[in-house]
């Protein structure tokens, strides 16, 4: 088991969780002293008082909860969002209100999940050509909608 070494920024940030016992995501909670409005169509950047410490080869990824997004509209504007092994600052979450109505982040709300994933170290090679794949370079839309 991979163990990733957190540190508690202030005495009300709370350790992440994983809420059931085969989720992918720890849940991070705002650390914050008051309520905190986020109009509708804005954004807030919002601490979660921890710092970790990943190895290298490994990410964080910083998701929204489905829950918010389904019963709010409130979603995270750089989804997902990276923490690179060599970062050591507070996380902290872009959250977006994507609804018609203010949303309060109340202090010590779950706001994001937290996913670590294996990063593999690559190298990038320049080539003249690339190999030929059955899409090449179709794009956005290219199989229908």
């Amino acid at each position: 088991m991979l163990k990733i070494r957190y540190k508690r920024l202030s005495a009300t940030a709370q350790t992440p969780r994983l809420m059931t016992p085969h989720a992918s995501g720890y849940d991070l909670a705002a650390d914050i002293t008051a309520e905190l409005v986020i109009p509708p169509q804005g954004r807030e950047c919002v601490p979660t008082g921890i710092a970790i410490a990943l190895p290298v080869g490994f990410e964080a990824q910083i998701r929204p909860r489905s829950g918010l997004a389904a019963r709010h509209g409130i979603g995270i504007l750089n989804s997902p969002g990276t923490i690179d092994a060599d970062y050591r600052g507070e996380i902290k979450v872009i959250l977006f209100n994507q609804s018609s109505e203010p949303f309060t982040v109340t202090p010590g709300m779950r706001i994001a999940q937290m996913v670590i994933a294996a990063v593999p170290q690559t190298e990038l090679a320049e080539a003249e050509d690339l190999d030929e794949t059955s899409r090449n370079s179709g794009g956005f839309g290219h199989t229908g909608y």
